[in-house]
This record gives C-alpha cells, sequence and structure tokens, in this order.
C-alpha cells in the first residue's frame, strides 16, 4: 500500500458507504450546521446574495449597462443557469465556469468595473436563482474531451502524500479524518460559504485547497485543469439539486 493511502487509512475510522449511493455532505453536517444553511435569515452566504442582487441592477461606474439591463430579472433569465455550468463559450474557445462567465460578460459590457468580490456576489446570486434544481450538464460533444481530462486528473495520484480525488472521495467517502466526515465531493453547494474561511468561496479555491492538502502544488488561477475538474465534478453529480448558498464547516 503506497504511503499516502495508508496514513489516510490510519486516519480513518470504518463507516461503510454504498459506492450507488450519492448524497450531498450537506447530510453529514451537524444538525446546527444544517440549520443554518436551511434558514436564510442564518445562513451567511445571503450576504453575498444580497450584494449580488444590488450588483445585479446597479449600472456599471464606465456608463456600461447593469446585468439587469441586458438580462432582465435574475429570478427569471438566471433560473437554471447555473445547473449547467461549466459550459462552452464560442467566444472564448473554451469551456468556462460560472464565475468565468461572469467575469467575460463584464469585461465585455462593463470595462473596469470588475473585481472579484463583486464577481463571487454576483455568481452567489445568479447560482442562488437555481437553488433546488438538478445539476444538468450541457449535451455538448465540445465538452467530452475536458470532461474525460477532468476525470483523468480525478484519479491522477498528486503531491507527497501520493494521493488522487478518488482515493478520498470514493474509496474512503463516508468514514472519518481527523473527527469530521470524508464527502463524497460533489459541487452541489457551491459558491459555499466555510466556517473555518470565515466567508464564500468558489469550487476552486475548496479544489486548491484539496490539493495543498495532499502536498501538491495548485494548478495556476487561470489553469484549463480547473475547469476540466469542475466539468467531471458535475457530470458525476448530474441530477443532484443545487444548494447555493452552502455552509460547511
Amino acid at each position: 500500500m503506497r504511503r499516502g493511502l495508508l496514513v489516510l487509512g490510519l486516519l480513518a475510522a470504518a463507516l461503510p458507504l454504498q459506492a450507488d449511493d450519492r448524497r450531498s455532505s450537506f447530510l453529514d453536517m451537524s444538525p446546527a450546521t444544517q440549520a443554518m444553511q436551511r434558514d436564510d435569515s442564518l445562513n451567511p452566504g445571503m450576504l453575498w446574495v444580497l450584494q449580488g442582487a444590488q450588483a445585479w441592477s446597479q449600472p456599471a461606474a464606465t456608463g456600461g449597462p447593469s446585468c439587469a439591463g441586458c438580462h432582465g430579472e435574475a429570478t427569471q433569465s438566471m433560473r437554471g443557469v447555473a445547473a449547467r455550468y461549466p459550459a462552452f463559450d464560442a467566444a472564448l474557445g473554451r469551456p468556462v465556469d460560472l464565475g468565468q462567465r461572469i467575469a467575460a460578460c463584464q469585461q465585455r459590457v462593463q470595462p473596469g468595473a470588475a473585481d472579484a468580490e463583486a464577481g463571487l456576489a454576483l455568481q452567489a446570486y445568479v447560482a442562488h436563482q437555481s437553488r433546488g434544481l438538478p445539476i444538468a450538464p450541457p449535451d455538448d460533444a465540445r465538452l467530452q474531451a475536458p470532461r474525460e481530462r477532468g476525470q483523468q486528473l480525478w484519479t491522477r495520484r498528486l503531491g507527497q502524500l501520493d494521493l488522487a480525488c478518488s482515493d478520498c472521495h470514493e474509496a474512503l467517502a463516508g468514514r472519518r479524518l481527523g473527527g469530521s466526515p470524508i464527502p463524497q465531493g460533489h459541487p452541489t453547494g457551491y459558491p459555499i460559504y466555510r466556517l473555518e474561511w470565515q466567508g464564500l468561496g468558489t469550487l476552486q479555491r475548496r479544489l486548491r485547497a484539496c490539493l495543498t492538502g495532499v502536498r501538491a502544488e495548485p494548478f495556476a488561477a487561470d489553469a484549463p485543469e480547473w475547469v476540466e475538474l469542475a466539468l467531471y465534478l458535475a457530470w458525476r453529480a448530474r441530477g443532484m439539486p443545487l444548494e447555493t448558498p452552502g455552509v460547511r464547516p
């Protein structure tokens, strides 16, 4: 057995999980954390959703139109959009995640107005419009090759601990590591509020933390591997409902 698996195996207590039983990590949270996510008045991620709602209807200081000026009411025009991302962007000629799509739209219509925090709030607001809808990856042949690369990355051993994503989130899912349950790794709640972050974060931020955890060097911020892995995760979680904004420890 490789060293990384041996280390993880020693830390993990046996809690059996059926391989075909997909479940959101929400179900493994404490009752208090679950209650925080369920109640919008308690869910701290809703602060970003509200900021995104304001940004949606606010014209750019540079004179460009607001998001609502082009797309109308988000409750109607953005319903189901987040469930279909990542998707292929014809203008860019590559797949993009929801955050990248929003950033590209801002750069075209509101040049100079975009910033990371505002973009995260808009992403949370747009994704929130699809809460409760099933993840529905596009049936687009252009996504097949990058999705397959994402699947290969999911099973590739990385870092000094010599672990793959699948080693934890498939082989050991449902067991415990350092007192915390090991989730199956489904991207149902992003952007997500994590108590350890004391803030909202994207799927890429969480994946970056996982790579750091196995002592691997993360990919560059604009590397295609992030979107390719997200494509595979969306396909793997297809049909599962979105929870944005999720809350986790």
